[in-house]
């Protein structure tokens, strides 16, 4: 049994520790192999530095960071310090049902397996709120795909991306591809983005749908300019995925639907934060050329020449004599 590494995120989330930590501390204790558990604090404003250290301080490592940064930073922290073969993201917001990780085990049994994640539902209820995707094309603009698993429970599902709430990762591969993409901070998009990677680079992401974890949706409301900004970020983010995977032709169909289909009609609309999105991600073109051409050069090092339609075409093969049913 594989030894793990699990790096936990954390942002003014003491309540959530109160609730979930303690059960989740559980299913990791009786996994039989190492386990390490390492919190990264992103300066968080409440007691969830000093409750952790009470309560679990000879339990985990506890990384404090003076700044607030996202969770793409975040993680990568504890990404760098973890030594364990395997590396399982959590959020502090999620619990893991019985028997979690031992339906995860033997995908790392193949080589190309760059990592798995579970079914995510409701805290609640047994609502989907995450499983496998299967990506599709429109115009040019990449979208995830509706949720679905196999029929066959024994198959080996592929999926476009695995979240950053319960993926289960290859220590090696996860270092060897950098982590995540902190200009995707503070949120939205970078465990597509990573995933996205990895595929490209031979490696496969899946989805094990008898694995199982619950998430707590937030209840809070959001005031109107806070929604606004989170929607500014999403796009923005967006493109930053689709400039970073398109090349060529491909890249600058994108960008004219783009501008007709986002940026003008979102004007029309009233729908400023489109434009503003796609305005700050042409002031961090630079920053995306060093990453793309970054990622370039470590294709050739791999001898992969794998595009992102290509990666859709490969899910879209692994699925064509599978009987997929949608959720």
């Amino acid at each position: 049994m594989r030894s793990i590494s699990v790096v936990i995120p954390n942002y003014n989330g003491k309540h959530l520790f109160e609730k979930y930590f303690e059960h989740n501390l559980n299913i990791l204790s009786e996994l039989g192999t190492s386990v390490q558990i390492i919190v990264i604090d992103d300066a968080s404003k409440d007691d969830s530095v000093a409750y952790l250290k009470e309560h679990y301080g000879n339990h985990i490592t506890l990384i404090e960071k003076e700044v607030n940064s996202g969770f793409s930073n975040t993680c990568n922290l504890g990404i760098k310090e973890a030594t364990n073969e395997l590396i399982f993201l959590l959020n502090t917001d999620v619990t893991l049902e019985k028997g979690y990780f031992e339906k995860l085990y033997k995908y790392f049994e193949r080589d190309d397996t760059f990592g798995v994640m579970g079914r995510i539902i409701g805290m609640d209820d047994d609502l989907i709120r995450e499983a496998a995707r299967s990506p599709k094309i429109m115009g040019r603009k990449i979208k995830s795909g509706d949720f679905f698993h196999l029929d066959d429970m024994e198959s080996f599902t592929p999926t476009f991306y695995l979240s950053g709430a319960i993926a289960l990762m290859d220590t090696q591969k996860l270092k060897a591809i950098n982590g995540f993409n902190e200009m995707f901070n503070p949120y939205y998009g970078e465990d597509q983005e990573l995933s996205i990677r990895a595929w490209r680079l031979g490696w496969k992401c899946y989805y094990e749908h008898n694995a199982v974890c619950r998430h707590e949706v937030s209840a809070s409301t959001k005031t109107h300019n806070h929604k606004r900004a989170i929607k500014r970020i999403h796009f923005r983010n967006r493109y930053y995925v689709h400039f970073l995977h398109l090349y060529g032709s491909d890249l600058l169909f994108w960008h004219i639907q783009i501008l007709l289909c986002d940026v003008l009609l979102g004007i029309l609309t009233l729908q400023f934060y489109k434009a503003e999105a796609y305005l700050d991600f042409l002031k961090n073109l630079k920053g995306l050329r060093r990453k793309k051409n970054s990622f370039n050069r470590q294709m050739k090092r791999y001898d992969s020449d794998m595009g992102i339609l290509d990666v859709i075409q490969k899910i879209h093969i692994m699925l064509k004599y599978k009987q997929v049913i949608k959720l």
